[in-house]
């Protein structure tokens, strides 16, 4: 999309992240909002707006990679699953930057939207923009303790895969136990990497093509997610 079409669909996100403070709720899930990426640097066109969520939840249930309980509703009331964002969650008690978001700038919070920000896009005053937030700025999370959150969730995930009642509670708007699975060895494998040093895009494309493929099909070429729907209803 278009540089200014960006700022624009930055906006009516922001509006709509200001609409969930209306959601009955003893405290509020979203906290805060924050995008960074191609936006800042003014690229034109832009592929996709990066964002990053600050949900009210511990960090053990925002493993990264993963899309923790209650994220589903917040999917479809943002509209992120209309294309043209891509997005992230992140504890309220972690950093909000990591390996990959860096230099985040916020643009709503639960004290309401920041029109300094969104004016200063709209002008591609970047440096302004960036200034906007310096004082909730903290140092990026480090990668080992982020693995550490990665390892501990894919083994939970792996330990409950095959349980009727933990599928039955991750199965759902278009979502199944294999996507959870995926996404924890996913968020896992990218942080090790990041560990590692080891920084091959073309290896981690092509871990990706694979998952894709196979997400649903087992290794002998049949439907996975069939046979374990079948083991559900049995």
């Amino acid at each position: 999309m278009r540089y200014q079409r960006a700022v624009e669909r930055l906006r009516m996100l922001a509006q709509a992240c200001e609409q969930t403070r209306r959601v009955p709720a003893d405290e509020p899930f979203l906290k805060e909002a924050y995008v960074f990426g191609d936006l800042l640097e003014g690229a034109d066109p832009i592929e996709a707006i990066e964002v990053a969520f600050v949900l009210n939840l511990p960090p053990e249930e925002v493993s990264w990679g993963s899309h923790p309980p209650g994220t589903a509703w917040l999917v479809d009331f943002l509209r992120l699953d209309k294309g043209g964002i891509a997005y992230w969650w992140r504890s309220h008690l972690d950093p909000v930057a990591n390996h990959l978001i860096r230099e985040p700038v916020r643009f709503w919070s639960l004290a309401g939207i920041e029109p300094g920000v969104l004016e200063a896009l709209a002008e591609r005053r970047f440096e302004s923009a960036r200034e906007q937030t310096t004082a909730v700025r903290r140092p990026p999370a480090q990668v080992e303790a982020e693995l550490k959150t990665t390892l501990d969730h894919l083994r939970s995930v792996h330990a409950a895969f095959w349980d009727r009642q933990w599928r039955r509670e991750h199965r759902g708007l278009g979502r199944y136990p294999e996507h959870h699975l995926w996404e924890a060895v996913q968020g896992y494998l990218e942080l090790l990497y990041e560990h590692a040093g080891h920084v091959d895009l073309g290896e981690r494309d092509e871990h990706a093509d694979h998952g894709e493929r196979d997400e649903r099909d087992g290794p002998d070429g049949r439907d996975e997610r069939d046979e374990s729907d079948k083991r559900d209803e049995g």
